[in-house]
Parts: structure tokens; C-alpha cells; sequence
């Protein structure tokens, strides 16, 4: 198996340690409180008699019922499904301190950017102590108008590691405008960020083109994944040169036979070195038990 994009935790660790890394995290971060999007999808499908063979894409499912229904019913739906689970199975407080939320809010860090709809990174901080602040891209014209005030940013607002910001680019569940789910939301979102030059507020910009990213939580066959590294990677590609980090779950052992899988590994491998990503190959709560490890030995002396 090719390994040339292996991930150097030491350099990942001086990144953090310096403050120069930002986490990005997705839907697989949250996978012990909530269901990934094949799961909601494959509910939705069944439930509407759903006539296309991807029946576990969430953002064409989410097509289907906006073109049957209306453009707000995915939206409101899955609004309602996270909050009723939620509510009928709390998210512990504290957190375990090896969830991934829990392990990223204890390195301090200024930003967190986020593509989940959910507050949990914002409570993993707030467990911790920290004044976080919660905002959202304004990717449409809706959003702005119906947000409430706690996810408006001041002018003078500058996010440090005390004060740290979550930052929601897909939205969040207060605000059912601002949600990124269906195929033509991921297209307006994605020619958004290509058109309005000042979409992002300046530090989001300056995390991207300054900082290591540190993707938490995504898979690169997520159409979602897709589609905001695109939009990103001209950040990525005019700003410091700086290595980038992810975290990848390997194609599935009952989808792949073992050869194909090696191939599929070597391929994605490639595709992230030539962008300056190496991989930890596992899911994000390995991921998380193990960075939670080594950065309590990097500062704790054991």
C-alpha cells in the first residue's frame, strides 16, 4: 500500500501547538449521538417509495422530496428528526473526553469550521470553559434575515483561543434557510463562495489560506465532501503552502474485494498528497482517542 501520504503527527502537533491548524468537521464526528446521512436517506427513500437506485445519497434524496413537496420540507424534515433524537437521547454533558468534539475543543484553538448542522462543538467548548460564538456563511439571501442575533458577528469580533469561533458553512438547525442538503443547495452554495468575494469573513478567509486544515469526520465519496473541498481548494492552493491533515475511512471491506481495496486506498492516497493532505486512515473516533493521546503527552509529559 502506498503510505506516502501517511500522517506526521509530530508536525500536526507543532501545527496545533502553535495555533496554526484549523479543524473542519463533518457529519462522522457526530455518529455516536446522530445518523450519518446514508441513514437518513435510506429512512427517507423507503418512507416516499423513492424510484432512483441511490437510495442512500442523502442530497438526491433530499432532491426528490424538494421537487414533490417543496424546497423547505428536506429541511424542516431533518430538522425535526435530529431534535427529536436529541431529545429522547440527551448528548452527555461532559462529553466522554475522547469523542471527537471533546478532543478537539481541548487544543485551545480559535476557529472550528464546521459543514454539521448540529451545536456540538459549540457545547464541547462551552464545556470547557470557553466564551464560544456560533455563526453562520450567508451563502443566500434567506439567511441573514431570519438568523437569530447570537450568530451575528460584530465588527470588532475577533475569534482567540479563549473566545473561540464555530463557524457553520452548511448551516445550522436554528435556521432552516441556511441549510446545505439538497443538489441544487449544494450548487448555489458552491457558486456562492466562487462569486461573492466577500462571502467568508476575513479570519475564516485567513484560516484557510494560513493555517493546516484539519478535516474530521468526512469521507471523500460523500458527495458533501466533494463539493466543499472544491470550493475551498482555491483557498487551500494561494495560501501558505502549508501541509493539510484528514481523517478517511477506508472503502468498505462489503462493498471492495481486498485487491480493490488496496486500489481504491492507493488512488485516494495519491489524490490527497498532490493537494498537501496526508491521511490517518480510521474513523474519527480513533482518530480522536489517538490525537487526544499524544497531545496530552506532548503537553503533559505523559
Amino acid at each position: 500500500m502506498d503510505t506516502s501520504g501517511a500522517l506526521d503527527w509530530e508536525l500536526l502537533l507543532k501545527r496545533i501547538k502553535r495555533k496554526n491548524c484549523t479543524p473542519f468537521i463533518g457529519a462522522g464526528a457526530s455518529a455516536d449521538y446522530l445518523p450519518v446521512g446514508a441513514e437518513i436517506a435510506g429512512k427517507w427513500a423507503e418512507a416516499e417509495d423513492y424510484p432512483f437506485p441511490d437510495a442512500t445519497d442523502l442530497t438526491r434524496v433530499a432532491q426528490y422530496l424538494a421537487v414533490i413537496e417543496d424546497p423547505m420540507s428536506p429541511k424542516l424534515r431533518i430538522i425535526d428528526e435530529i431534535n427529536e433524537l436529541l431529545t429522547q437521547k440527551p448528548v452527555p454533558t461532559p462529553m466522554p473526553p475522547d469523542q471527537p468534539h471533546s478532543v478537539l475543543a481541548a487544543l485551545d484553538l480559535p476557529i472550528y469550521l464546521t459543514t454539521n448542522y448540529d451545536g456540538l462543538m459549540a457545547q464541547a467548548l462551552r464545556e470547557r470553559g470557553k466564551d464560544v460564538k456560533e455563526s453562520i456563511c450567508l451563502w443566500n439571501d434567506w439567511i441573514a434575515k431570519k438568523q437569530p442575533d447570537r450568530f451575528e458577528l460584530t465588527p470588532d469580533y475577533r475569534p482567540t483561543p479563549e473566545a473561540p469561533l464555530v463557524y457553520h458553512l452548511h448551516g445550522h438547525l436554528e435556521v432552516p434557510t441556511s441549510l446545505v442538503l439538497t443538489e441544487d443547495d449544494y450548487i448555489d452554495f458552491l457558486t456562492s463562495i466562487g462569486r461573492k468575494g466577500d462571502l467568508l469573513p476575513p479570519y475564516i478567509e485567513e484560516s484557510l489560506t494560513g493555517s493546516s486544515m484539519l478535516f474530521v469526520g468526512y469521507r471523500i465519496l460523500d458527495a458533501n465532501f466533494r463539493v466543499l473541498f472544491r470550493s475551498l481548494v482555491n483557498y487551500m492552493q494561494d495560501g501558505l503552502k502549508l501541509s493539510h491533515f484528514s481523517v478517511q475511512s477506508a472503502p468498505r471491506a462489503e462493498t471492495f474485494s481486498e485487491e480493490e481495496r488496496q486500489r481504491a486506498t492507493n488512488y485516494l492516497t495519491r489524490y490527497f498528497d498532490r493537494q498537501l493532505i496526508a491521511i490517518f486512515w480510521g474513523r474519527s473516533q480513533e482518530f480522536a482517542k489517538e490525537l487526544g493521546t499524544r497531545w496530552r503527552a506532548a503537553n503533559d509529559g505523559g
